[in-house]
């Protein structure tokens, strides 16, 4: 039989098996996503206001709702720069590389073995001398070389016959989602947590620029009571008031400098740059609030990345039981070969045989360790489960939490309005009764720090209302969809 033929013969046989055992059985349990708790719809949706077409969230940019610019400009180098992305990237790139390991256990291996020997014996020549013979001091050696020359090519395979590497595949596949559900989730993270410390340094901003309108009326207040006392007509503890009110305020200023120079480190990190090469200059405080639209609890399974990445293990964790259950049944393997084998290199290729092999092999005895590993796969599939609906659950809580917490806070915004505009007429009236001798400076200083405290409370609550948008955003999943996971990795 001529090489071609073996070969077309091994091509054959192959393509064959290679049939049969795609259309054999996988053993093992065959996937259904696991059920979870999925209420009718959001408790504390109630007396949400409808979203307008306008309000949608932008697919993938969802940070363009609060119409910033400069929020913008950063949350694009977060994808390009953000270092825990790169590493989330890379680890679905390898677990896209196992998929593709796994897949070729499909397909026979095929190996070329190419060799030489030379072995050789020292003989002794005998020298005839003055007509006698023997063996005289003049004997010379050498060698009789016999070479081996050797080249075959060898095919092995193990046919697919239980399933063991299409649930090998099949998990590999669903852990290479689960890796892509990952990286969505890193980038989710990375976006809201880059979005939630710029908006609360802007309120730094607003902070800081009403401390030191506070502090420039304070130093002229203390420049009043100087000059009064100077007069005789007020007390020197009335200076002491003024300064104690002006150095906190500066005090206060520090302290919010120092908090917001933390959110620009913190910035700075999050876009895969040094600290000392961002600077962000203030700006006013004047973001708007929009209205995040919500849809029902059931599409949220959906939409998270993170609730995504959990299914996706539960399916990799039931395709390792068929891995498992796969070790019960016989191994069949096949392989071939045909080689040469010459004398001398020249006629190497005249001539050449070729071998067929079959090998079965079944575990009849191993301890309960196979009953183990398949009963350990079944424990891992359920801890897959119950990470999969603690993960729902998680997602629906923080939902709840922030359509909570915009509705409370909405609510308390519009009071800090009431209370910070109360706040300054108080202010604006004692200041005049001061004025005309009908209150003390004491008076004035307690009006003063209470239309501040309004003042940066209605900040605060404002900023609230700001991250609290980002907080639902990022639990609703920022736009995101299981669709968008790879089919084939």
């Amino acid at each position: 039989m001529t090489a071609n033929r073996v070969s077309r013969l091994l091509s054959a046989s192959v393509a064959a098996l290679t049939a049969a055992s795609l259309a054999g059985c996988a053993v093992g349990p065959n996937y259904h996503r696991p059920t979870a708790p999925v209420p009718a719809t959001f408790k504390e949706l109630e007396g949400w206001r409808p979203a307008r077409p306008a309000d949608a969230i932008d697919r993938g940019q969802w940070w363009t709702i609060f119409g910033d610019p400069d929020l913008d400009a950063l949350e694009a180098k977060v994808v390009i720069s953000n270092q825990n992305i790169a590493a989330a990237e890379a680890a679905y790139r390898a677990a896209r590389a196992l998929v593709a390991e796994n897949r070729a256990s499909y397909f026979p291996t095929v190996d070329l073995n190419a060799g030489a020997t030379d072995s050789g014996g020292r003989t002794t020549q005998t020298t005839i001398v003055g007509g006698g013979s023997g063996s005289g001091g003049s004997g010379s050696s050498g060698k009789n070389s016999n070479a081996r020359y050797t080249a075959s090519v060898g095919a092995s395979w193990a046919p697919d016959l239980w399933g063991r590497v299409r649930r090998a595949v099949e998990g590999a596949r669903a852990s290479a989602q689960a890796s892509a559900a990952d990286l969505a989730n890193a980038r989710l993270s990375a976006q809201a947590e880059l979005a939630s410390d710029y908006l609360q340094l802007r309120a730094d901003d607003e902070q800081i620029r009403l401390l030191q309108r506070s502090a420039e009326g304070y130093q002229k207040a203390l420049q009043v009571a100087q000059n009064r006392y100077n007069a005789g007509v007020a007390a020197k503890s009335e200076i002491l008031s003024a300064q104690t009110q002006l150095y906190n305020a500066q005090a206060s200023i520090q302290s919010t400098t120092q908090a917001r120079q933390v959110l620009e480190h913190a910035i700075a990190m999050l876009t895969g740059q040094p600290p000392a090469s961002l600077t962000i200059a203030p700006k006013p405080f004047d973001l708007k609030i929009p209205t995040v639209p919500v849809s029902v609890p059931s599409e949220l399974l959906e939409r998270r990345p993170d609730v995504a990445a959990a299914e996706r293990r539960a399916a990799n964790a039931n395709a390792q039981i068929g891995v498992q259950v796969a070790a019960y049944y016989p191994t069949l393997n096949l392989s071939a070969s045909y080689g040469f084998t010459s004398t001398t290199l020249g006629q190497l290729f005249s001539s050449g045989g070729w071998t067929l092999g079959l090998q079965a092999a079944e575990t009849l005895f191993d301890g309960g360790a196979r009953k183990a590993r398949v009963n350990q796969a079944k424990a891992q599939y359920d801890q897959a489960v119950a990470q999969y609906r603690q993960a729902v659950l998680n997602a629906f809580q923080q939902v709840e939490d922030g359509l909570a917490a915009q509705r409370y806070l909405e609510a308390q915004d519009a009071l800090r309005r009431k209370s910070s505009a109360a706040a300054d007429q108080a202010e604006q009236i004692v200041v005049n009764q001061y004025r005309a001798g009908q209150a003390s400076s004491t008076d004035v200083v307690t009006a003063e720090n209470t239309a501040l405290a309004a003042r940066q409370a209605l900040i605060t609550t404002q900023r609230d209302r700001l991250t609290a948008t980002v907080s639902l955003i990022e639990a609703l999943g920022g736009g995101w969809s299981a669709a968008e996971l790879p089919k084939k990795p």
